[in-house]
């Protein structure tokens, strides 16, 4: 049985901090389909993640895998309304047009923190994205995202 491909390997050129595979001192989230509009993705604190007590992870690598979790969403969601497999012909990009993050809870830097994004709405350019951070059972953050469809060239 073969795994599934991360949707941020799939991306060419994608050279971004949180999500890029050819940033080789990023965060590399990897990012796979659930069903039709959700995505799903672990992320593994390192040390350097910390926020201020180190057993707890920084609020703005919160924010960052958050972004890249959902825009991904978005750039693969994009291919698939296109009728193509991400990656292919001429590149699909989206941009963080608002991300708005609800803290509710410190997350642990022992395990991996689980993301889950749902696509909630397409209109013209713009996706919206729900997305919930989990650490063990507990929900620690919840985004509104819009992302929104830039120029192949960005």
């Amino acid at each position: 049985m073969t795994e599934p491909v991360a949707i941020q390997d799939q991306i060419p050129a994608n050279h971004c901090f949180g999500c890029g595979p050819e940033n080789d001192r990023g965060l590399q989230i990897k990012s796979f389909w659930v069903g039709d509009d959700e995505t799903h993705c672990q992320f593994t604190p390192a040390p350097e993640h910390c926020a201020g007590p180190n057993h707890y992870l920084n609020g703005g690598i919160i924010a960052t895998i958050i972004d890249c979790h959902t825009i991904c969403t978005a750039i693969a969601d994009g291919y698939r309304q296109a009728g193509r497999q991400t990656g292919t012909g001429n590149k699909i990009w989206y941009a963080t047009g608002r991300l708005d993050v609800q803290y509710k809870a410190p997350a642990a830097m022992d395990a991996p923190v689980t993301l889950r994004a749902k696509i909630t709405g397409r209109s013209g350019r713009k996706t919206t994205l729900h997305c919930t951070l989990t650490s063990g059972d507990r929900i620690c953050a919840s985004a509104e995202v819009v992302a929104v469809r830039v120029p192949d060239n960005w």
